[in-house]
């Protein structure tokens, strides 16, 4: 592997502008060759000479700017192109049944009654890509490893399922079970790459176009950071990305390209298929997708590889030596190019070569049949081959190879490079017979003409079958497969929560600095310490992390090359090759890539990692909640921290930072268990429990999302006989009413616990009113299991009906019930219609913004003089107090006026 100089120069390509010539008669003597070389041989043959002095020039070390592009030709010249190991012949063979499979398998799909569809030219393009990768270096996991890691193109997914089929990796019945998961299970296939619906067989989602790239780059890192640490043996691991060149105009796509790059990634792979057409039209259609994305990987530090034609073209470009043929390349838009994909070879001639005699006198002595068949390199084995082996020994940096293919290729004049392609999905009997002609498949007219077409297979003894498995026993193992061989942990016991179990004393401490410390014991168990992960987007010393700095360190390959600038301080920043830490910068999607990366990491590499990612909650599930449905689909675990949550508690940040409702939000992910807590003890259990369903014995494929906050407050020491049950349901009673003549309920999430408990005391000594106050640690996890226990009865009506827990904790809760929270009104009301008797809800609707936490309380009304109001409000109803009572409250807190609220505890984290 490449040192770091080698890996992570500072300075790229820089060209001097001020230095001065100490040999001036020298450089003259350079600049008149070149003179004489443009003057003699010609502006082709000088820019030649030129190119390969930057090349020398990068052989011996000498820093020159880099080149952005490249002609519009192959990187890997014929005479540099290695041997091809591979029996192209059978290759050919089973390739070819593939594709027919993979677009039969689609086109049965529509057949009437059914019409779930699915995408056939993706593949068809991209089919050959796949075939090289499969036969030669995709590396499965026989031995024990995690093999490599293939992020499938989600439209391909067809073609996966194909080569399955043939392999006896999946059944006749399971392909005609294509999108019909439910109706025909256990026999039904995803429609896309979906691990959760697939546990066996797919390992990461791509479907979610731009999430593919990302997480493949995260995948990479997190390849190097688990071996860093001793954690597990990743050397071999190599990671591929198939993606579209559509795909690349996601910003998530080409987002992070520095940091593959910056951390010499060459465990990386990108394989980009070119087929110059996005969904419903083209890429680029007057310029150069090709050109434009080497130029952008080249810029962030990659090795670009460039496939652009087959070998049929390899006798044109040898007595090109005038560079006619390479300008005719170059200047030529992608429109056109999809153009000619459609056309005559006729067409070609005349409107490619034929306006220039020169082109015109290259293929004089070829048949239109010959040009129309002078083909794109993403379609030629031994092309890829190259390509691909030339990306394995490239050291030092992350390889992308942009492979143009033929959208829809080998599906026949009707799909093959059309704008409408890719949303075809039906092949008529002509289609098929044109199909199955141009693949040299033995399947009768008559089995086209009437009924589903046939799938093909060329029996489990023949020379193809035998090759594939041949193939793949010598690389590894099928692949894509999902394992898990991952132990249960040895969890840690009572002492690692004993700190936050005993509350802060008369120190005021933020929920937020609560979860720290409980994280921190649990670094420090000798069993699962070194497990942990923690994530960070650039903001540890706001969530109090720093003090981990100095022990577990900020994973960093290169280490800490400089003097940090607070070296002096206890809590200096410190990176080592070895750092536990993960701090990745301002990037939400970065760190979420390496959440799930790291959470999923018990099955791709059998050993188990507990991420913490700890974020503004706001910029959580807002942000990147397509991530988190991405983790979900993973089946990744770990714990993610939406920390400074609130809608009132971050004061100053105003309305970008406000977060009401990522706990609603998060509740609809159903692989999320989200918890508010209102203190340490609570916030332990929590912990503990997470750890246990997560990766103890029969652990689950669950992840968990805690919201805290950054006010200082009292945590009391966990109670004798504390309600640990109720903890983890959701709802528990932390203090019940002393005094007070009317009886009142108030259920309070988070940060408004302490708010619920002032008004408890304001309404026994004010208003005579007896309420007890609620913790509702998770007003989600007290809907869902509401909702399965109706769904269950629903179902059931002959069985004795069972009573949510919700309703069973407040049935004998006497009075109205109120609940408040810093979440908009939606957070609580998730559990309204199982609250008996009389519920209200307080909350934080609407845009926040940037006052003291008093007077944003205020203005919300849920405060604790305001919450008194609602409780108030409540008993008027029911007639247990006048009416009259209410206008009185109002007054008598002023509660019209936000400048008359107490601005409330200042400080805090933010």
């Amino acid at each position: 592997m490449a040192s770091g100089s080698d890996r992570n120069p500072i300075i790229i390509g820089g060209l001097p502008s001020q230095v001065p010539d100490f040999d001036p008669e020298e450089t003259q003597e350079w600049l008149d060759s070149l003179d004489a070389a443009v003057d003699e041989r010609g502006r082709e043959r000088a820019r030649y000479l030129m190119l390969r002095l930057i090349e020398r020039a990068r052989e011996k070390r000498v820093a020159v700017p880099e080149m952005r592009s490249t002609d519009y030709v192959n990187t890997i010249a014929t005479k540099d192109e290695p041997f091809f190991p591979g029996n192209e012949e059978i290759e050919r063979k089973v390739l070819n049944a593939t594709r027919w499979n993979a677009a039969v398998m689609v086109s049965r799909a529509q057949r009437p009654g059914i019409g779930v569809g699915g995408h056939i030219a993706t593949f068809a393009s991209s089919a050959s890509l796949y075939d090289v990768g499969f036969n030669h270096f995709f590396r499965g996991k026989d031995d024990g490893k995690g093999g490599d890691q293939i992020f499938f193109q989600g439209h391909a997914s067809p073609g996966v399922y194909a080569r399955a089929f043939l392999l006896d990796r999946l059944t006749e019945s399971q392909l005609d079970a294509f999108r019909q998961e439910k109706s025909k299970a256990p026999h039904g296939l995803s429609s896309y790459p979906h691990p959760r619906l697939m546990p066996d067989f797919w390992e990461f989602p791509t479907v979610s176009m731009g999430l593919g790239p990302l997480g493949a780059i995260y995948q990479a890192r997190m390849n190097r950071y688990m071996e860093a640490r001793g954690i597990a043996d990743t050397s071999d691991s190599h990671v591929w990305a198939y993606l579209g060149d559509g795909e690349m105009d996601e910003p998530e796509s080409l987002g992070q390209l520095s940091i593959a790059a910056r951390e010499g990634l060459d465990n990386l792979t990108f394989v980009v298929n070119c087929n110059l057409q996005r969904l419903d039209g083209p890429v680029r259609g007057n310029g150069k997708i090709m050109q434009e994305l080497e130029s952008q990987f080249r810029g962030a530090g990659w090795n670009v590889i460039k496939l652009v034609w087959d070998r049929s073209w390899d006798p044109l470009l040898a007595q090109d030596r005038d560079g006619i043929l390479v300008n005719k390349l170059n200047s030529t838009p992608d429109g056109q190019f999809q153009t000619y994909a459609t056309e005559t070879g006729a067409y070609i001639r005349d409107h490619f070569f034929g306006d220039d005699q020169r082109l015109r006198a290259m293929v004089e002595n070829m048949t239109d049949d010959q040009i129309l068949h002078l083909g794109r390199g993403g379609h030629d084995h031994k092309k890829i081959y190259a390509a691909y082996a030339a990306a394995k020994a490239h050291k030092g940096q992350p390889t992308v190879i942009l492979a143009q293919t033929v959208k829809g290729w080998t599906l026949g004049p009707n799909f093959e490079g059309r704008n409408a392609t890719h949303q075809m999905k039906k092949l008529t009997a002509e289609d098929l017979k044109g199909f199955r002609d141009r693949l040299h498949l033995p399947i009768p007219d008559k089995d086209l003409e009437d009924g589903a077409p046939p799938y093909y297979h060329p029996g489990r003894d023949s020379e193809e079958i035998q090759y594939m498995h041949d193939r793949r026993k010598a690389n590894g193992g099928y692949v894509p497969t999902r394992v898990v061989r991952a132990k249960p942990l040895e969890l840690p016991g009572d002492k690692a929560y004993a700190t936050a179990k005993k509350g802060s004393g008369q120190q005021k401490i933020a929920t937020t600095m609560a979860f720290v410390r409980v994280l921190k014991d649990l670094m420090r168990d000798k069993e699962i310490g070194k497990r942990f992960v923690p994530i960070a987007p650039d903001e540890y010393r706001t969530f109090g992390m720093d003090a981990f700095f100095p022990s577990a360190k900020i994973y960093n390959p290169l280490g800490q090359q400089y003097e940090s600038v607070d070296r002096e301080l206890l809590l200096a920043y410190k990176e080592s090759p070895t750092g536990q830490m993960l701090h990745d910068g301002i990037t939400e999607a970065g760190c979420t890539a390496s959440l799930i990366a790291a959470g999923s990491a018990y099955a791709t590499h059998g050993e188990p990692l507990i991420p913490v990612y700890v974020f503004y909650s706001m910029f959580g599930f807002q942000r990147t909640g397509d991530q988190f449905w991405q983790m979900a689909d993973q089946l990744a675990r770990g714990f993610v921290l939406g920390a400074t949550a609130g809608r009132t508690t971050l004061t100053g940040e105003g309305l970008q930072h406000a977060d009401g409702h990522s706990q609603l939000l998060a509740s609809t992910n159903p692989a999320c268990v989200a918890y508010d807590p209102a203190y340490g003890y609570e916030i332990a259990h929590i912990v503990r429990d997470g750890l246990r369903r997560m990766y103890g014995e029969n652990s689950e494929d669950i992840f968990y999302y805690l919201t805290v906050y950054n006010e200082p407050i009292q945590h009391p020491a966990e109670p004798d006989g504390v309600d640990i049950d109720g903890i983890l349901k959701g709802l528990h009673r932390v203090k019940p009413a002393e005094k007070g003549e009317h009886p009142a309920q108030i259920l309070a999430s988070g940060v408004a616990v302490p708010w619920a408990i002032e008004a408890q005391q304001i309404l026994a000594d004010d208003w005579n009113v007896k309420a007890d106050v609620w913790s509702a640690t998770s007003w989600n996890e007290l809907r869902r299991d509401a909702v399965e226990i109706e769904e269950h009865n629903l179902l059931h009506p002959e069985e004795e009906q069972r009573v949510p827990y919700v309703t069973h904790k407040l049935q004998a809760a006497e009075g109205p019930k109120v609940a408040v929270s810093d979440w908009m009104r939606a957070v609580p009301d998730q559990i309204a219609r199982w609250v008996p008797g009389t519920y209200q809800s307080l909350g934080a609707d609407g845009f926040g913004f940037a006052d003291t936490r008093g007077a944003a309380r205020r203005f919300f009304h849920i405060d604790a003089q305001s919450i008194v109001l609602g409780v108030l409000t409540e008993l008027a109803k029911e007639g247990k107090i006048d009416r009259s009572l209410l206008k009185q409250a109002i007054d008598r807190y002023q509660l019209l006026d936000v400048t008359a609220a107490d601005a409330g505890e200042a400080g805090g984290d933010a």
